[in-house]
């Protein structure tokens, strides 16, 4: 009952036409249970009495009724779908908005795939649900509720006995139901699988091909696609046992009417009118009754969709954990690191341990060290995609955890080794940071990151359609672009991974070039796999095994003979000739 409630929340704020959807469907109601009325008239009055008036009227009264419930049937309609896909569109932009705010853990955690289901599929099916389902529960139970009115108008003792049957009714309803939703939580978790499934297949293909993969993902995807056909399937054995069921237990209840009201006509207990009008309307509300045992079946998916939907939104982002209330003024000072440490989640060894650090304002600091030194982790610190397990991290005196995220955020930003392009213009792209930065600043921003000059030679230039991830570009054109996008958000915090990795010789000194003035006048943490690239930063901090183990420029390193001196004999002097390389 709460996810309905929860459900239910949503609609407030279409109060108003909810309202006039429902006096819709009463009128609809209205008008089926006129019709059953009717059936008295027509036999008493004009088939036996033979009443000429009525004969005339009648007809025109039967034709008024169907123009107005054909009209409240279309507003209805109309109006309960309307506030249904609104609903289903708020909950749909909710969950993807909840989703962005997770923190890197979550991420990491749960698959994008399995992500990208919940915000289609789950959603989907609640939107498959809501607006039919709403309107079958208020227009079909009016329905309902009328037409037995006027079976109790007939004859109230026959209906009473009736009554029996429908407690059998709704406890089949209740037992397939519960069953129903059990096997369409099952599928929307198949479902999950296979939208993983998919994803790593579609953006893996390089590999996929190359290493003749196909048939190995095939089987991967069957996995959850056999498990999903096997839940649906069992759906629709029970959602096609639904509606025979029901027909059984009315059609007994009818014929039970049939032979106690055809003794009662012929008793001269009742007229052939009224048990004609009442054997109407219980057959009419045979289809109202089917209807909502239909609509039981998407209720199931719904409620199932929904629990899975409210799962997610119940898990509390990492704004919800941001304990800061102050906003970080423009770093003008320093960046402390206090005796920091930290450790993965299911990890017993800390990635960092006691990290000491200062780094001055205009700074540029390179951090370097063996794969699974630490670095990366050390820099993840600093936009607190994660928090430290231990010490704490200080810019200009101020703890991070006591400023807010947005404003740590806004003054940073990073270049990685892993370009990430969106599927837009070049300029929505440069202009992630910045979305109300002016055409001339974007382009002066291409300049710097000397990305400019094979911008203007695309189709469309900046409105130029990139592709997922900047397909249609060369790695070092999407290395420019990622670098244009630092320099125009122009933050006094720049994070470097290894930003020159993917370019070329000639690409690189250009760009090296660019990031020199982008550097000017800022605090730079510079990560660093290939020596030659960070030998001119003001100070090289050597990490080893999670820890700082030595801190100093290039060539005060070189003399002490120590871990910076191997790393540098490896990548420079120790390298096999060609000939010897297998």
């Amino acid at each position: 009952m709460t996810v309905y409630f929860r459900i239910l929340s949503y609609l407030h704020e279409y109060r108003f036409r909810l309202i006039v959807a429902c006096l819709c469907a009463a009128g609809v109601a209205g008008m089926s249970g006129l019709y059953a009325w009717l059936v008295q008239p027509v036999l008493d009055e004009i088939f036996i009495a033979k009443d000429q008036l009525l004969l005339t009227v009648l007809p025109l009264v039967i034709l008024g009724a169907a123009a107005l419930k054909g009209l409240f049937a279309y507003g209805q309609a109309y109006l309960m779908s309307y506030v249904g896909n609104r609903v289903v569109a708020e909950v749909r932009q909710q969950l993807f908005g909840h989703f962005l705010r997770m923190s890197l853990p979550f991420h990491q955690k749960h698959s994008s795939g399995r992500l990208v289901a919940r915000v289609i599929n789950d959603v989907n099916e609640m939107a498959n649900a809501v607006p039919n389902v709403i309107r079958d529960l208020i227009q079909q139970g009016l329905t309902l509720l009328v037409l037995t009115g006027v079976a109790f108008y007939q004859n109230w003792k026959l209906a009473t006995a009736l009554l029996v049957v429908m407690p059998v009714s709704t406890y089949a309803i209740v037992k397939i139901g519960k069953r129903l939703r059990k096997l369409a939580a099952r599928g929307q978790e198949s479902m999950g699988d296979m939208a993983s499934s998919l994803k790593e297949g579609f953006a893996g293909i390089r590999i996929v091909k190359a290493y003749g993969g196909e048939h190995v993902e095939q089987q991967r995807f069957a996995k959850g696609n056999t498990a999903y056909l096997r839940a649906v399937m069992k759906s629709a054995q029970l959602a096609a046992l639904t509606s025979p069921l029901l027909e059984v237990i009315g059609i007994g209840g009818i014929a039970f009417i049939v032979w106690y009201g055809g003794f009662s006509v012929i008793d001269g207990q009742m007229k052939p009118g009224e048990f004609f009008s009442f054997l109407a309307a219980m057959f009419m509300a045979y289809a109202p009754l089917k209807k909502l045992a239909s609509a039981n079946v998407f209720i199931q998916r719904a409620i199932a969709a929904a629990n899975r939907v409210f799962e997610m939104l119940d898990t509390e982002h990492e704004f919800v954990h941001d304990r800061g209330r102050a906003t970080l003024p423009a770093i003008s000072r320093s960046l402390e690191f206090q005796n920091v440490s930290f450790r993965y989640e299911g990890s017993d060894d800390p990635a960092i341990a006691h990290i000491d650090l200062t780094v001055e304002f205009g700074e540029v600091i390179a951090l370097v060290g063996k794969s699974g030194s630490g670095k990366s982790t050390l820099m993840s610190l600093v936009p607190r995609f994660y928090d430290p397990s231990e010490g704490r991290i200080l810019i200009d005196g101020l703890d991070l955890k006591e400023v807010t995220l947005a404003s740590l955020r806004a003054q940073i930003a990073i270049v990685s080794q892993d370009t990430v392009l969106f599927d837009e213009s070049v300029r929505a792209n440069i202009a992630y940071g910045r979305p109300n930065a002016s055409e001339e600043e974007i382009i002066q921003a291409a300049r710097a990151g000397y990305a400019w000059e094979f911008i203007e030679e695309l189709p469309n230039g900046l409105d130029t359609l990139i592709g997922e991830n900047g397909v249609t570009l060369s790695g070092g054109q999407r290395q420019r672009l990622a670098i244009a996008r630092a320099i125009l958000r122009n933050p006094p915090l720049l994070i470097l991974d290894e930003a020159t990795s993917a370019l070329d010789t000639e690409s690189e000194r250009k760009v090296q070039a660019a990031l020199a003035e982008l550097m000017k006048n800022r605090t730079t943490l510079v990560i660093a796999h290939r020596l030659s690239t960070v030998q001119h930063a003001d100070r090289i901090v050597v990490l080893d095994e999670g820890r700082v183990v030595e801190a100093g420029i290039h060539h005060e390193l070189l003399r002490r003979n120590g871990v910076y001196t191997r790393l540098h004999q490896t990548q420079f002097h120790d390298v096999p000739a060609a000939s010897t390389l297998p």
